[in-house]
């Protein structure tokens, strides 16, 4: 499969193998992309030097999403490597512990800036500075939740990221059509990943995927890898300021999380 065959890019957010963005880097290599990969800390890149080579990445940095200047010293790497690249994807997203267990309304200050400047504004910063280096006809892709549209237990804060993550795409779609640049977000259904796994209860929620979602099981790391292919690829070439749902259907079923989960509770699955 050649789908990607002389395409570049990069993917931030990529920490495991067990990992939504992994997922996607794995079907974009498969497909020929070459990728940039970046970690946040020391601590990131013994897990994620050993991914990156493994798919023979030419460039692999550390990278605080946070910080733009470490923003663009990724892209002024892929300038230098690649001349142009043709696909980002923005696969990063964080929240204190406790800010996703108990009442959305005890979030604090902090913890609310925190995780809108590594899951929503991040995003901002990664268009404006990948922008000049762009091909014409190339694709950025955030990751999202159905958490950004309903109240799901103890995503919380999070969940209003993912609002303003989604919200900010289609501002970004607008801009950064101008230059024939695509933006769209991928909505992933309930994956067992290391990060979802820090959401109090995940696993009922894996259960309540199953009973309400009409294909009757959870979506895998491949189903939204090849999601995320679309959308980086020239398949997706008409599609901007969208969010493609990859869950087996269960967003378009109506039913509360905590209604499913009952349900669930009383489910043999």
């Amino acid at each position: 499969m050649d789908l990607m065959k002389g395409k570049k890019g990069v993917i931030f957010g990529v920490s495991n193998t067990h990992g939504i963005a992994y997922g996607i880097a794995k079907q974009l290599h498969d497909a020929g992309a070459d990728i940039a990969f970046t970690y946040a800390g020391e601590t990131m890149e013994k897990r994620v030097r050993p991914i990156a080579e493994g798919m023979g990445a030419k460039i692999i940095m550390s990278c605080d999403v946070t910080k733009e200047d470490e923003v663009k010293a990724v892209f002024d790497a892929c300038e230098k490597e690649y001349g142009k690249i043709d696909f980002v994807v923005h696969a990063v997203a964080f929240a204190k512990k406790e800010d996703l267990m108990g009442k959305f309304i005890d979030t604090s200050l902090d913890g609310w800036n925190t995780a809108m400047g590594v899951s929503a504004y991040s995003l901002v910063t990664i268009c404006r500075n990948a922008q000049p280096i762009m091909n014409e006809g190339g694709s950025i892709l955030a990751l999202t939740y159905l958490g950004s549209q309903y109240v799901v237990s103890n995503y919380n804060v999070m969940g209003v990221a993912k609002a303003a993550l989604e919200s900010s795409m289609r501002y970004l779609a607008m801009d950064m059509g101008a230059y024939g640049v695509r933006v769209n977000c991928l909505s992933s259904g309930a994956v067992k990943t290391l990060a979802a796994m820090g959401i109090s209860g995940f696993p009922r929620m894996l259960k309540a995927a199953v009973v309400k979602a009409p294909l009757k099981r959870n979506v895998t790391l491949e189903d939204v890898g090849r999601a995320g292919l679309y959308l980086a690829s020239d398949l997706s070439s008409g599609t901007t300021g969208q969010v493609l749902y990859c869950d087996c259907g269960c967003h378009c079923v109506y039913g509360s999380s905590e209604e499913m989960e009952i349900i669930s509770n009383n489910v043999n699955i």
